[in-house]
């Protein structure tokens, strides 16, 4: 893990230094400098994802695909989606915004004598071994993640903007970050205070951002990979999540709009526990049912989903 970090820590420093700092203070923009410099990391990880999603995923999806597919609108669409998401600029947004706000919030409590929690120091001698740490983490946010994922499900409102994500009756590897704007800064915004309360280091944040988001991506590709298999047991695989956003199965309960099953972000072991998980061998159709609590989103483009979100989200016909 060090090691990784810093290969990857080399690497966004030279291309800082050469590139971006000069470009920051030719622009007037030099109070901005520490900003420029996350952005270019963000910038940098999301370079790597879409070459290992392209070099990999891609080919995959034509090997082994669970449904013949080909590129349209609506994909178009989530590939924007992705570029916004993987290439920094809703970071960027982020940093402009939220984060002082987030920052000065945190300071003040600091102020008041609330500390900062190591997760990781109640085993003594964990904090020293990278890769462990990461990993008590990375499980922590997963079974925090899970219960995100359900009261996205469950409550009315949350719902009117994740069903955006499910709206997608085409899956592939793009499908990952068709969401909602305020969805994902819903879930940005619980993340940060999460990362913050548990003392997650901001290089292992950055970590498990990045290794989600392309875990992520895999689970949603066109790819028929998981089904009722270990893997799926394990991991979640792309036909495990298909449930997921299958219609009628996935993200409906018996009689009713809401609930569903396989929440599970990474692993499937909550949904094994709390009773959520579902294994077969199904290729079920995705999407979701024309309701009252769907929001129209098929057939819009970008800009059209995100209005159509914001009125159901705030009870507007």
């Amino acid at each position: 893990m060090d090691y990784l970090t810093d290969i990857f820590l080399k690497i966004h420093s030279c291309v800082f230094e050469q590139w971006v700092k000069q470009f920051v203070f030719d622009w007037g923009m030099g109070h901005l400098m520490g900003l420029a410099f996350d952005a270019t990391g963000w910038f940098l990880i999301g370079l790597i994802q879409l070459i290992v999603m392209i070099g990999i995923l891609v080919p995959l999806e034509k090997i082994l695909p669970v449904e013949k597919s080909t590129f349209s609108s609506a994909v178009g669409v989530d590939v924007i989606y992705t570029l916004i998401h993987r290439l920094g600029i809703f970071r960027l947004v982020l940093f402009f915004s939220l984060e002082p706000v987030l920052e000065n919030i945190f300071g003040y409590l600091r102020v008041l004598g609330l500390p900062t929690w190591h997760f990781d120091d109640l085993w003594p001698g964990v904090s020293d071994v990278g890769w462990v740490s990461f990993c008590i983490y990375l499980v922590i946010f997963d079974f925090a993640n899970y219960w995100i994922h359900r009261a996205q499900h469950f409550c009315p409102r949350w719902w009117s903007l994740h069903a955006l994500h499910h709206s997608q009756t085409q899956m592939t590897l793009w499908s990952d970050n068709r969401n909602h704007l305020l969805d994902d800064v819903i879930n940005a915004v619980i993340a940060a205070v999460l990362a913050q309360a548990l003392g997650l280091a901001p290089t292992q944040y950055v970590a498990m951002v990045a290794l989600t988001q392309l875990i992520e991506s895999f689970q949603h590709a066109n790819v028929r990979i998981g089904g009722a298999s270990l893997l799926s047991k394990l991991l979640i695989s792309p036909q495990f999540h298909r449930l997921h956003h299958a219609i009628g199965v996935g993200h409906e309960s018996p009689g009713q709009i809401l609930g569903g099953h396989n929440f599970g972000v990474l692993f499937p072991w909550w949904d094994m526990i709390f009773g959520t998980a579902l294994f077969n061998n199904h290729d079920e159709p995705t999407g979701v049912r024309p309701s009252a609590q769907n929001p129209k989103y098929a057939g819009q483009g970008l800009i059209g989903q995100q209005i159509a979100g914001l009125r159901a989200f705030f009870n507007k016909n």
